[in-house]
């Protein structure tokens, strides 16, 4: 005997707060549970290429700064090639996770800048560093870019940066730097809220 399952309903979403840093990065919630905290090491210790220092803040629409995000990094290494699709430096993973301070809502790492990469349509993209954010209230991970204010020449060329027609909107993904230290603050809401992908 079949029966009709007409009657289910929608399962309920759900935000991935209030206990993302317990489950996704336990130590900086001060759970000491591994020997490594898992993503903090973005590029290992043979990278090649310009250290960086990426600090910024999240804000939401009212510009309070949303201390319970929790942000992936995803990038390609100085040459331009993202581990698993090529050869890479041994220990490049090219993927950290970075929560907040508590206090002050700032938050901060460490990697290498990114080499420009080949898009799928054969052309390259200006170096940048692609975040994921998840927090309470955010239903779905928001997916952002990070670009770079000094590779000016390479962002004017960008597929991604041209698909945006808004100079103002635009600048949202643009990093503000002097080649080792880069702001990059994110708005979810507002007048200035920062370009999100759909991918």
């Amino acid at each position: 005997m079949t029966q009709s399952l007409d009657y289910l309903k929608e399962t309920a979403s759900q935000t991935a707060g209030p206990y993302v840093h317990i489950g996704l990065a336990p130590g900086d919630a001060g759970f000491d549970i591994y020997r490594q905290e898992l993503g903090h090491d973005i590029t290992g210790p043979n990278a090649k290429g310009q250290q960086i220092t990426v600090t910024g803040i999240v804000t939401d629409g009212t510009g309070a700064p949303v201390k319970d995000v929790l942000i992936e990094i995803w990038q390609a290494n100085a040459a331009g090639t993202y581990a698993g699709h090529g050869e890479v430096e041994d220990g490049f993973r090219g993927w950290g996770r970075v929560i907040p301070d508590f206090e002050t809502g700032e938050f901060s790492f460490e990697t290498i800048k990114p080499g420009a990469v080949t898009g799928r349509d054969g052309r390259p993209m200006a170096p940048h560093l692609n975040l994921w954010l998840v927090a309470r209230g955010i239903n779905v991970g928001l997916n952002t870019r990070m670009y770079f204010a000094d590779e000016s020449a390479a962002n004017a060329a960008d597929s991604v940066l041209n698909l945006i027609e808004q100079a103002h909107r635009r600048a949202t993904l643009i990093a503000q730097g002097d080649g080792t230290n880069y702001r990059f603050d994110i708005s979810l809401q507002g007048e200035h809220e920062t370009v999100f992908l759909d991918v």
